[in-house]
């Protein structure tokens, strides 16, 4: 005698796939501040990977950058939980996956991107400004007293020196080394041969896609159902804005500053691209 017949039915699993939305400059400035970084993201990246059995985890990108270092923590962190885990990591692109935001696109197995999207700028930037001439205007003496030769090294408010111009190039180059070497490792063969894809330039959606940078053109719900099938639950992840409430006129004020220096510093980085 059978025994299952006598047995109720059991309803198949609707595999789920695990949305982690990447929104934003990459890196804190500030303590407080806004930014994706890997203490944030740390605990959200743990539950996203290993809550609930998923079958995947899509990664949904908007990000024009920021710190390398924040950017090589967050990736690392992605393959090593996806290694852990066995789980196959899908990236889709938004508006953009620029510097930074490409690095963490790289994590993924493969990569989607709009029509419309900017993937690339593969490079490293350091910008300032030079304020001695505006201070010599009017009449600002400028007085710093150093241990160490090199401790005022780039101080914006006296002449730029050619050899503190030689020692940032120099300081750039093993970080542009570790981005290429980590795009490299990540998307080998994908990328198109005989075409330096390391030169800060960035490509638009089709174009991202003949240079190898991207896997295809499609969305986030159409492309996580046809790979696993109409009835895939999207299970969303994501940072919480900072919310204040209830200072008093000090911390309010405080609190203001802070969000205008975190706006003008993540708004400079998002118009760099024209965004």
């Amino acid at each position: 005698m059978d025994i299952r017949q006598y047995l109720p039915p059991f309803r198949k699993r609707q595999p789920r796939v695990a949305v982690v939305r990447l929104q934003g400059a990459i890196g804190a400035a500030r303590p407080g501040a806004a930014g994706l970084s890997d203490a944030a993201l740390g605990p959200l990246l743990e539950r996203a990977f290993r809550r609930g059995k998923p079958a995947a985890v899509a990664l949904v990108i908007n990000s024009p950058g920021g710190s390398p270092v924040q950017s090589a923590l967050i990736a690392a962190h992605i393959r090593r939980l996806a290694d852990e885990t066995k789980l196959p990591v899908h990236a889709f692109v938004e508006d953009i996956a620029a510097s930074g935001g490409y690095w963490l696109a790289s994590a993924a197995d493969d990569i989607w991107a709009d029509a419309t999207s900017l993937v690339g700028s593969i490079g490293v930037i350091s910008a300032g400004f030079g304020l001695a001439g505006l201070i010599e205007r009017y009449g600002v003496e400028r007085r710093v007293h150093t241990a160490g030769s090199a401790k005022s090294f780039m101080d914006p408010f006296r002449p730029e020196k050619p050899e503190d111009v030689v020692r940032l190039h120099a300081l750039l180059e093993p970080m542009h080394a570790a981005f290429k070497a980590q795009i490299t490792d990540r998307r080998g063969a994908k990328l198109a041969a005989g075409r330096d894809l390391f030169t800060g330039d960035i490509w638009v959606g089709q174009q991202a896609l003949e240079v190898g940078l991207i896997d295809g053109i499609a969305h986030l719900v159409p492309k996580l159902k046809a790979l696993y099938g109409d009835k895939v639950r999207l299970v969303q992840y994501g940072l919480r804005r900072p919310f204040w409430r209830r200072f008093g006129a000090a911390e309010a004020t405080t609190a203001a500053l802070s969000a205008a220096l975190d706006l003008a510093e993540e708004r400079a980085l998002w118009s760099r691209y024209g965004l």
